[in-house]
């Protein structure tokens, strides 16, 4: 088994985690930096930023210090914030997002990703950009999780998005996809695939041996056999059946409304949603500050607060570090398992 505590302060051997900068103008810079401030009472892992130390110092006035290989944020971590500067964001104004800072975003976020995949960081955290922004300056992806996975050499179908706290994770089947067409978008075959990649990726990035998965109805009562809704019926029951019978842990369809108590997450370790709200309402309820958001299917690890830019909060000292710091912790953590998963193979 690999040993955890080479990941804890205080450990020189573990290759240090890469974090990309985020827009400039939102609040990654700041929730970075706010997480290097409680890196020992948190007890975080060694990192460093990618991007732009300008935009660091905009909203910050903590120790700094410019790297030049991955390697050297080891020891730069202990007594200052260690930056790997890949990009100029131009004039920096928290809260005002610029085309400047999107590409600065962009350049960020592709270095990080490469570090990773040299193996010359440990995992890769990315902080929240403007996908309004990116699109400006060439971004063809829909976010960063696609970005990651093609440079990774992994089709989109592939990967999965898991929102995870402390005391729920979930799964959501369809993402950004209007409701109106979520029913069309809910196949046999996406149900079938996220199971399965949702169960690799619990074993393989969170140790968890016998994955146990609760599916969530599409209509209210979960179709209530049918009077509210034959999706359950004719397309959610035969696929859990299907997996049930391919030695799955796999229950439901379950009503929404009931499935996320505090008894009813004690039976799974994963809900498996049919829309983006019924998987975002309650992890964003649970875990509102330190939520996050990781990708199943890479060969890396590869976390995200589950928080958005908030221009309207950048500059004014007000973020929370929560989500960045459980995102980061969660990245070393997965890590670990990850190797282990790896030498047990």
């Amino acid at each position: 088994m690999t040993d955890r505590s080479e990941f804890w302060p205080g450990a020189t051997s573990l290759r240090p985690i890469a974090i990309s900068l985020g827009d400039p103008a939102g609040i990654g810079p700041e929730v970075i930096a706010k997480s290097w401030d409680l890196r020992m009472t948190e007890q975080l892992p060694r990192f460093f930023v990618v991007g732009d130390v300008e935009a660091i110092k905009a909203v910050w006035d903590g120790p700094i210090e410019r790297i030049s290989d991955p390697a050297e944020a080891v020891d730069v971590f202990e007594h200052a914030l260690p930056c790997l500067q890949v990009a100029d964001a131009g004039e920096i104004i928290p809260g005002s997002p610029t085309l400047d800072g999107a590409r600065c975003a962009f350049q960020s976020l592709e270095a990080a990703t490469g570090l990773v995949r040299a193996e010359s960081a440990a995992a890769l955290v990315t902080a929240p950009v403007s996908k309004a922004q990116l699109a400006q300056v060439g971004f063809t992806h829909p976010g960063q999780t696609e970005f990651v996975a093609e440079r990774c050499g992994v089709g989109r179908e592939n990967i999965v998005m898991m929102l995870a706290g402390p005391s729920l994770r979930v799964v959501p089947l369809t993402i950004h996809v209007p409701f109106v067409e979520v029913p069309q978008a809910l196949t046999s075959t996406l149900i079938r695939s996220r199971a399965l990649a949702t169960v690799r990726g619990l074993r393989r990035l969170f140790g968890i041996e016998n994955p146990r998965l609760a599916m969530a109805g599409l209509n209210p009562h979960a179709g209530e056999d049918g009077l509210l809704g034959s999706e359950e019926q004719e397309l959610i029951i035969p696929v859990l059946e299907q997996l049930r019978e391919e030695g799955l842990d796999i229950t439901g369809p379950h009503a929404a409304d009931a499935m996320f108590s505090h008894r009813a997450r004690a039976r799974y370790d994963a809900a498996l949603c049919c829309y983006h709200d019924q998987a975002l309402i309650p992890i964003k309820t649970l875990h509102f500050d330190d939520g996050v958001n990781i990708t199943l299917g890479l060969p890396i690890v590869r976390t995200s607060p589950d928080h958005g830019t908030a221009f309207e909060l950048a500059g004014r000292g007000h973020a929370h570090p929560g989500a960045m710091i459980a995102a980061i912790r969660m990245a070393r953590d997965a890590e670990v398992c990850r190797r282990s998963w790896a030498d047990a193979c």
